[in-house]
């Protein structure tokens, strides 16, 4: 397994950047390619990132299940995960717009497999509630990381535990699917 995701990156910054074609250069006949997008590519005050949903962003995805494909390599497509917004009267709040459901539109159209990890997240974010959510992400006091001397508070990427509860979520829907990355599944 090789994981050529990058913080902060969108479908466009990482075709910009020449990150994509390092994927396309490495990729083999019987490879399987997880394609998640769309937190930053629906940052609209950040030119260099942003990828309309209905436009540039279904584009980029085409273009790398397409080139996936031509490799004789399976594209699999996978919805933002849920952020952890609360709105005060404890509802979660969507924060993806449109992106989810551009992401969903586009695997229907190019018969590709999705993870559903939109919905399962928003709903592992549910179960936690308000409080019991912030032990999925990035909550640390002063001085518990040298990274974070002043600690941190993050609602978007994961701590440990979420991140192992997200990859959970993940094997789940690869098993759902029945795909034949489930003969990698330990």
């Amino acid at each position: 397994m090789v994981n050529y995701a990058v913080n902060g990156r969108s479908t466009k910054s990482f075709i910009d950047e020449g990150r994509w074609d390092k994927v396309v250069a490495a990729l083999h006949a019987g490879d399987f390619v997880i394609i998640q997008f769309g937190h930053n590519d629906e940052k609209q005050d950040r030119p260099e990132l942003s990828a309309p949903a209905r436009g540039s962003y279904q584009e980029n995805l085409r273009r790398f299940i397409r080139e996936t494909r031509a490799h004789g390599a399976t594209p699999i497509l996978a919805p933002s995960v849920a952020r952890r917004k609360w709105r005060e009267a404890g509802e979660l709040q969507d924060t993806h717009g449109d992106y989810p459901a551009a992401l969903r539109a586009v695997a229907v159209e190019e018969n590709v497999p999705l993870l559903e990890l939109n919905r399962l997240t928003t709903e592992l974010e549910l179960g936690h509630g308000v409080e019991g959510s912030k032990r999925l992400h990035l909550y640390y006091g002063p001085g518990a990381f040298a990274r974070w001397p002043d600690g941190v508070k993050d609602d978007t990427h994961y701590a440990e535990y979420g991140a192992s509860r997200v990859a959970a979520l993940a094997v789940q829907e690869i098993l759902r699917l029945q795909l034949p990355l489930t003969a990698w599944l330990k």
